[in-house]
């Protein structure tokens, strides 16, 4: 028997996060981990008592024709990061990592380039978090430093690279 590396384990359990989601487009998982200690997980769905896109059965960004990474203020989710960042302390999160992973909903295909958007690297920045860790397919993966989200400020260049 071949034991899991440490970072595909954490990814396997974003993953596992991610089957909760309630997206009709992309569902993702995400899980903070400290000194090797999960922190909190949360998954892309609806804020807390309002209907599921999976409830309603349409997503206004799709009816809309909206390209990803554009206008997510029409969306009804509440993104993977975001949960997993407002369901923990700042305190046990820096220093922290990020581990986020991600399915299409309708063909359950990896999301080959995954990656925060704008306002959830901010939150990312503001929580303290160090670094990110995207699943690509199952045995490829990103690991993103946040100290370049900081220095390469894509809201000064208008570069946002969805």
């Amino acid at each position: 028997m071949r034991r899991t590396d440490k970072i595909n384990y954490y990814l396997d359990i974003a993953e596992t996060v991610a089957e909760r989601g309630t997206c009709l487009r992309r569902n993702f998982g995400a899980i903070i981990v400290n000194r090797d200690e999960i922190i909190s997980a949360g998954y892309t769905g609806a804020p807390r008592g309002r209907k599921n896109c999976i409830d309603t059965g349409f997503c206004i960004r799709e009816k809309l024709g909206i390209p990803r990474g554009e206008r997510y203020e029409l969306c009804r989710s509440v993104h993977a990061e975001m949960n997993a960042i407002i369901s923990a302390s700042r305190n046990e999160m820096i220093g922290g990592t990020l581990y986020l992973a991600g399915r299409d909903a309708r063909t359950g295909e990896y999301i080959p380039d995954p990656a925060p958007c704008s306002m959830c690297k901010r939150l990312i920045i503001n929580a303290g978090i160090v670094r990110v860790i995207a699943r690509r397919n199952r045995t490829e993966y990103s690991v993103t430093d946040v100290r370049d989200w900081i220095e390469n400020d894509e809201s000064l260049t208008g570069q946002f690279g969805y």
